[in-house]
């Protein structure tokens, strides 16, 4: 398996709570590395030009709201499969259908906040983490 890199958010919910530490862990626990990280809040425009594949679905405004409602932290993870590994480490989108062990499972509180965000494809991480980071804030 190749090593990858992808982009994973913590969430506003989970920011608020104090979990950040929590949900880092697992992903080292998995195997992931942080390789770049930043605790930041999100501006208006920058939600909806991150969300922007959203733009036409109804959830859309709701989501931009609660990514500006408090901070995030924005990191780059870097492992062996590392796209699939962080998916399967955050967990179902929908809690209730997470698995036990997962970051949704454990900490999300409901569809809306559920804590964390991943990229799911390489071309869409590669995208987001371009979003957030340049090539110098990236160490390996």
């Amino acid at each position: 398996m190749a090593v990858e890199r992808t982009l994973s958010i913590i969430k506003p919910d989970a920011t608020r709570r104090n979990l950040t530490g929590k949900i880092i862990a697992k992903f080292e626990d998995a195997g992931l590395k942080v390789v770049a990280s930043r605790r930041m809040r999100l501006s208006q425009a920058d939600a909806e030009a991150f969300y922007g594949v959203h733009k036409e679905r109804p959830f859309f405004k709701d989501l931009v709201s609660f990514m500006v409602s408090g901070p995030v932290v924005v990191q780059v993870l870097e492992g062996e499969g590392a796209i699939q590994k962080n998916r399967d480490v955050m967990g179902a989108t929908n809690p209730a259908n997470a698995a036990a062990g997962t970051i949704r499972k454990e900490f999300a509180e409901s569809i809306e906040a559920n804590s964390v965000h991943g990229s799911d494809a390489p071309e869409t991480a590669a995208n987001e983490i371009k979003f957030f980071f340049r090539d110098l804030d990236i160490v390996g």
